[in-house]
């Protein structure tokens, strides 16, 4: 952690999600789950690191007063199974869309995250980009996606999305689009939820 206040954040963030609650609000008036990582926001870097973990890297864009964020905290990622999920198998760096931290895109690239966020075309919140393994040079965040997900979305659309991004199922040749692979999870779902 960078500061003794990020510490504390991370302590209370475990506490909160341990008994599956909301997580807290930080200074910035964005919710600071306890899978977040604290980086540098050198893209570059914490593609290295996530891939050194095991995981998928993903840019969570989200700001202050977002209901829809704040819906997505209280509805999908209290939830201990997905929050679980995301834990294991995804590098998940909060973007706050209106904030001055600075950001080193993929392309090189230096800017604020305000300015990250218009060069990614981001005009609502949540936005989640999920990107691969490898992206080549000269490429922005935006553009090496290999899905977003844009808005605030039920529980069952939020889990198929983390994982046909975890199991590469974008790469795969049988025709299964997101929304086809989507249809079948809700087919094959005991509770019908079409979420």
């Amino acid at each position: 952690m960078k500061t003794w206040t990020g510490a504390l954040a991370l302590l209370v963030c475990s506490a909160w999600a341990a008994w599956g609650e909301v997580a807290p609000i930080g200074d910035d008036g964005l919710h600071k789950e306890p899978w977040l990582r604290d980086t540098f926001k050198d893209l570059r870097e914490d593609l290295t690191e996530a891939n050194a973990e095991g995981k998928r890297l993903v840019l969570m864009v989200e700001q202050r007063g977002c209901i829809y964020c704040t819906q997505m905290h209280e509805e999908v990622f209290s939830d201990p199974d997905i929050r679980d999920y995301i834990e294991t198998h995804f590098f998940v760096v909060q973007i706050n869309l209106h904030g001055d931290t600075e950001i080193t895109d993929f392309d090189g690239d230096t800017l604020s995250e305000k300015q990250a966020a218009r060069k990614w075309r981001v005009l609502f919140t949540p936005n989640i980009l999920f990107l691969p393994e490898e992206v080549p040079e000269a490429v922005s965040a935006a553009d090496a996606a290999v899905a977003v997900m844009p808005g605030a979305f039920g529980k069952g659309t939020t889990t198929d999305m983390f994982v046909w991004v975890a199991q590469k199922r974008y790469a795969l040749d049988g025709g299964e689009d997101f929304q086809r692979y989507h249809a079948r999870r809700i087919r094959e779902r005991s509770d019908g939820a079409t979420d």
